[in-house]
């Protein structure tokens, strides 16, 4: 695996990601192939929450402003303006009001005004919908209009996350092209994508393929490239297949393994971010069979604990992901400007774990040497999603690890969807899953405390400790100066409760053709300033494979 580092360092020198010096016409223009593995599903912007749709929607839309490459959420002096040219506080900061870009205009031609603002915020705000962003906006009470450029929001409460909530969490809508539209019939058919954005949908072909195009009279300026295709493949070995067979320019989800066979393929570089996923563990603490009961292992925090203490978590990082994954300090990922990388979760103590284990009762019995008591084996089955090669070998590391604390693990491979249905409803003893971060950490609240249990919220292992769920609203609603030791706190609590064992944090390894030209990238969108991406002249005349017109 040495010289899979060696080459990855490389590839990193020989990269990609400088601008060229010039930046006249001669550097607009061109295509961008980008490989993926799965439709968008929608590309209206409420019930967005694959990552397809996010980089597909967040072209054709626009946000009133959008976070900087830092992720600091907490200083709006860090976000760029987007539809939004300037805005205000009132002195108690209850009120914000955004003026708009007066030369913003729809895909259609038509005006963007602040009515099109407060139309967004209401029907995101509409229990109709059952859209996606009922937390984030919770804190805004109203969204008014002063003149046709100015939307006021008033808040109910001064928070660190007002300007994020109100500028950066909901791409705005067109009013004149949904609002005669009922909103209980949305999901089943929304229209076609009307943005502002500085490129336009031209192409859905569902399940195959997404194409968008420049919008050649935006208000902040022309795509610099022509335009940008999605091609979905069924699976990860046919997507990675189209980047190295040149029929893709950019591949985002490349494993540790592609690393030799990119650094042979001249016309490829690779680029690396921090990673904004963590996969972990996850414990069910109720009973499958009757969710009024605690799992009869599970409930057991100090069960948890032990088999917690027994997994070698930097072994397993190490086989499966060698240097291009850290072992999580917790349900967070260190992308945040908040996040202390020294923090960390139970040790591995195999030796006090096997103790642990006896004074609960669990004791090696019979030839195996597996634990028992009162009859009952300590075993459990862990379910994986057939889509992740990496789970699906971590998996298999964990067993044999717990094999020889004398647990039993049996492994049960399921359809992704099928193994995403199983955690939704409480039907699994344990799961390997993953987590992806948005912009901000907010996410955390849905995922891990006692507000996020039920149907709104992904707490599937129905973790619950009210210390944990104040500390962490304390961390969230924390300004700058304090929020790094509020979170340490928060996840010290959780960590100890061991509701999961967070197994490793990945980097983006990116594969990307050389001709293509990069701009600033934001560790959780590397599509963030995809606008400004630009192919120079000359490689454009030596390899377009697409033609423009159909």
């Amino acid at each position: 695996m040495k010289r899979i580092v060696v080459i990855a360092l490389f590839l990193l020198i020989g990269g990609c990601t400088e601008k060229a010096p010039g930046t006249g016409p001669a550097d607009t223009g061109g295509t961008v192939v980008i490989a993926t593995t799965a439709d968008p599903g929608t590309l209206f912007p409420p019930f967005g929450i694959t990552t397809q749709a996010k980089q597909i929607s967040e072209q054709i839309y626009d946000y009133l402003a959008d976070v900087g490459p830092d992720l600091n959420t907490r200083d709006e002096k860090g976000f760029r303006s987007a539809l939004s040219d300037r805005w205000r506080w009132s002195g108690d900061s209850l009120l914000l009001a955004f003026h708009l870009n007066p030369r913003a205009k729809w895909h259609d031609g038509r005006d963007v005004t602040a009515r099109d603002v407060q139309f967004t915020f209401a029907l995101n705000k509409n229990p109709a919908l059952a859209g996606r962003l009922s937390t984030e906006l919770a804190n805004i009470d109203s969204v008014t209009v002063t003149d046709s450029l100015t939307a006021v929001f008033w808040f109910h409460a001064r928070s660190p996350t007002q300007f994020l909530d109100a500028a950066a969490q909901m791409l705005i809508l067109p009013a004149h092209q949904l609002e005669k539209i009922p909103v209980g019939s949305l999901r089943e058919a929304t229209p076609t994508p009307i943005g502002s954005g500085r490129f336009r949908l031209r192409r859905w072909d569902k399940g195959a393929s997404v194409e968008i195009v420049a919008d050649t009279s935006n208000y902040r300026g022309r795509a610099r490239l022509d335009r940008v295709i999605w091609t979905v493949s069924p699976d990860f070995p046919t997507a990675v297949t189209k980047l190295f067979a040149g029929e893709a320019d950019l591949f985002d989800t490349l494993r540790p393994e592609n690393l030799r066979q990119l650094a042979r393929a001249r016309n490829l570089g690779i680029i690396t971010l921090p990673g904004m996923d963590y996969a972990f563990l996850r414990f069910n603490l109720r009973d499958p069979a009757n969710k009024e009961r605690p799992h009869p292992l599970f409930g057991d925090r100090e069960l948890r604990r032990a088999i917690t203490m027994s997994i070698n978590r930097n072994t397993l990082v190490r086989s499966v992901l060698d240097t291009f994954a850290l072992v999580p300090v917790g349900p967070i990922v260190r992308a945040y400007p908040f996040t202390d990388p020294r923090g960390s979760q139970l040790p591995f103590d195999s030796a006090r774990a096997s103790r642990v284990l006896d004074s609960l009762g669990w004791i090696r019995r019979g030839a195996d040497g597996l634990r028992a008591k009162n009859g009952r084996d300590l075993a459990f089955t862990l379910i994986i999603p057939n889509g992740s090669l990496n789970r699906i070998r971590m998996g298999s590391l964990l067993q044999e690890q717990l094999r020889r604390m004398g647990i039993s693990v049996q492994l049960e491979q399921l359809e992704t969807s099928t193994e995403g249905d199983r955690e939704a409803h409480g039907t699994f003893d344990a799961a390997l899953s993953s987590w992806t971060m948005p912009s901000s950490p907010d996410g955390m609240r849905d995922a891990w405390t006692t507000h996020g249990i039920g149907e709104q919220g992904v707490n599937y292992g129905s973790y619950s400790n009210s210390r944990f769920d104040a500390l962490l609203d304390s961390a969230l609603a924390a300004d700058s100066a304090s929020a790094r030791a509020k979170f340490t706190k928060a996840l010290a609590v959780i960590n100890d409760d061991a509701p999961a064992v967070w197994l490793y944090e990945p980097r983006k390894i990116i594969g990307i053709h050389r001709r293509i030209r990069t701009a600033e990238m934001r560790p959780d969108a590397w599509w963030f300033d995809l606008a400004d991406w630009y192919i120079p002249r000359v490689e454009r005349l030596l390899r377009d494979r697409i033609p423009l017109a159909r």
